[in-house]
């Protein structure tokens, strides 16, 4: 409940700005949609120049990327085949209740909707759960990136005390026991024999099968002039222009695989969380999270690394006056932790009109969410 009086006042305040300075936000000329049309439904050298910032790490949009597993190799398709299975077992937990899937749930484009887990006995943790979709394209794992790979990030939310609370230095063992998993281990490993590694290996290559579908704006951008409505091309014009997504959101996944901080740290309060700081130690690195991708984004309410935002108007109108800054108080004047903004944040004074029509090509990157399910568990 404090978390969401905490968002109910960011958005109130937000609006109590825009209310204030009223007349900045004014509806700019028409934008020539026919135009852009025929510019964004043509090779991407020839759309209009992106307003990219200096040091920004860019590249342009494209279509989806497949994932770099090959399914028709028949031993990778064994290991995905066993990691799938262990993704959905809740006996890789401490209560034996909880799954993977208990917090990234397929049906729910593989996050679990709520504003931040809730793992063993009902505990929160301090982050929403991220989906997995595309999670194969991501350099770093986590929202502070302290995971290099899928295999070693399997380990931590079955240890976590909060989450799945499991004593690894036992899973292999209680895995091990379960007579209807050995045929599994057998076909993806060539021996019957329960480790760890096998176990997060599996996990890992399974994940890296869980991509998206096609959307409305791959077929767009691949020759289906008409697959994106009149808005959204406005849309995806202004995310790449005046609205300056395409700083931290690009590349065919929607995102630079960077860390940055949106000034949502609580610095000093209750729910303070230092992001990719708590990793590195580096101070530069105070408040920052990793960038999501943007597919299916407006299946994944609620939004950021502390899930404060359910609707996408008030993330619309936070990145519309340049997010939050850090109040300092007189005690934190050389504090050296004292979190900063990245610099690629400003106000944006988008009109409601504006803001509508980027909201509009954002649900132009939903697409059919992939059914996937686990109806029999070995035993």
């Amino acid at each position: 409940m404090k978390r969401v009086l905490a968002a109910l006042a960011l958005v109130f305040c937000v609006l109590a700005i825009i209310s204030f300075r009223g007349s900045e936000y004014q509806e700019d000329d028409p934008i020539p949609v026919d135009s852009l049309r025929k510019l964004y439904s043509g090779p991407s050298a020839r759309w209009p120049k992106p307003h990219v910032d200096s040091g920004a790490k860019f590249e342009e949009l494209g279509p989806l990327l497949p994932s770099p597993v090959d399914l028709k190799n028949d031993s990778v398709q064994k290991i995905v085949e066993l990691g799938k299975i262990l993704f959905f077992d809740p006996r890789l937990s401490g209560s034996n209740q909880i799954s993977c899937s208990s917090c990234h749930a397929p049906d729910l484009n593989w996050t679990d909707g709520r504003q931040v887990s809730v793992g063993h006995d009902h505990q929160p943790n301090k982050r929403n759960a991220p989906s997995l979709e595309n999670v194969w394209y991501a350099e770093r794992l986590f929202w502070d990136g302290r995971a290099a790979a899928l295999e070693d990030q399997a380990e931590s939310p079955i240890a976590a005390h909060n989450e799945m609370h499991q004593d690894v230095k036992e899973l292999a063992k209680k895995i091990g026991k379960i007579k209807g998993y050995q045929p599994y281990f057998q076909a993806a490993f060539g021996s019957a024999k329960v480790t760890n590694k096998r176990i997060f290996e599996s996990l890992a290559t399974f994940q890296r099968t869980i991509v998206s579908r096609r959307t409305d704006f791959d077929r767009f951008i691949t020759g289906t002039k008409n697959a994106l409505t009149d808005e959204q091309v406005v849309g995806l014009h202004l995310f790449r222009t005046k609205a300056r997504c395409i700083n931290c959101h690009n590349g065919p996944m929607f995102t630079d695989r960077e860390f940055h901080n949106l000034g949502l740290t609580y610095y000093g309060r209750k729910y303070q969380d230092l992001g990719r700081y708590e990793v590195t130690k580096n101070v530069e690195d105070v408040g920052r999270f990793r960038t999501p991708g943007l597919r299916n984004v407006m299946r994944t309410a609620p939004w950021f690394h502390n899930g404060l935002f359910p609707d996408m108007e008030g993330v619309m109108n936070m990145y519309n006056i340049g997010m939050p800054v850090q109040r300092v108080r007189p005690e934190q004047v050389n504090d050296p932790l004292l979190p900063k903004n990245d610099k690629l944040l400003r106000g944006l004074r988008l009109s409601n009109s504006e803001k509508t029509a980027i909201v509009a090509f954002l649900r132009s990157l939903n697409s059919i969410p992939v059914v996937v399910r686990m109806e029999k568990l070995p035993k």
